[in-house]
This record gives C-alpha cells, structure tokens and sequence, in this order.
C-alpha cells in the first residue's frame, strides 16, 4: 500500500505563485509514473501534468503550460508542482496521483487526500 499527502495549497492573489507537495509513504518502491489533477466545483477531474520515473516532466496540459511545472525527488518520496502567474481559473482541489503501471497513470494506482487553491482576483 501507498500513502499519498499532498499540501501546499490556500489563498493567493492573481499573479502569485504556489509550489504543491505531494509525499509518497509505505510500499512507495512500486510507483513508477506520478501526476497532478485538478478539480474546480462543477467540474471534471482534469489531469494538469505528469512525470515520469526517471523524471522527465512527459505532459502538461496546454492550459496551464509555461506556468505549471512538475518535478519529483525520488530520494525524498515527493513530487512537486510549482505553480507560477496564477489565475482565478486556476482554483480547484489539486490532487496528486501515482500509479504501479508499467506506463501512465493508469490503475492500479493511488490518489491522494487533495489540496485547496484559492485565487482571488
């Protein structure tokens, strides 16, 4: 089993930046791919960007590209996404996926608790 705890997230102005983190704890040797979604009220799950296991940053929504960045310390478990000029579009639970598939995020996989951003205009 894996644990998943993102934080990070609140209330910021338009404009101001936010770096998520999102550590992985217990059998965290079986994830491979990691991923941030995001979620606005009303709306669908989204999937913002993933990385690989090696670390290569493989997608980023064209939404948010040249804003959002994701990275990964595997020595540290964790997986980040830096998130700059931000947006009222961008409020949303943000929640942080990782996945035992060969490739992907697909299942099996874990999700984590998620974590709020706020921007105000």
């Amino acid at each position: 089993q894996v644990q998943l705890v993102e934080s990070g997230g609140g209330l910021v102005q338009a404009g101001g930046s936010l770096r998520l983190s999102c550590v992985a704890s217990g059998s965290t040797f079986s994830i491979k791919d990691m991923g941030w979604y995001r979620q606005a009220p009303g709306k669908q799950r989204e999937l913002v960007a993933t990385i690989t296991r090696f670390g290569v940053a493989n997608y980023t929504a064209d939404s948010v590209k040249g804003r959002f960045t994701i990275s990964r310390d595997n020595a540290k478990h964790t997986t980040y996404l830096q998130i700059d000029n931000l947006k009222p579009a961008d409020t949303a639970v943000y929640y942080c996926r990782g996945s035992e598939a060969s490739f992907g995020l697909g299942p099996p996989g874990y999700w984590g608790q998620g974590t709020q951003v706020t921007v105000s205009s």
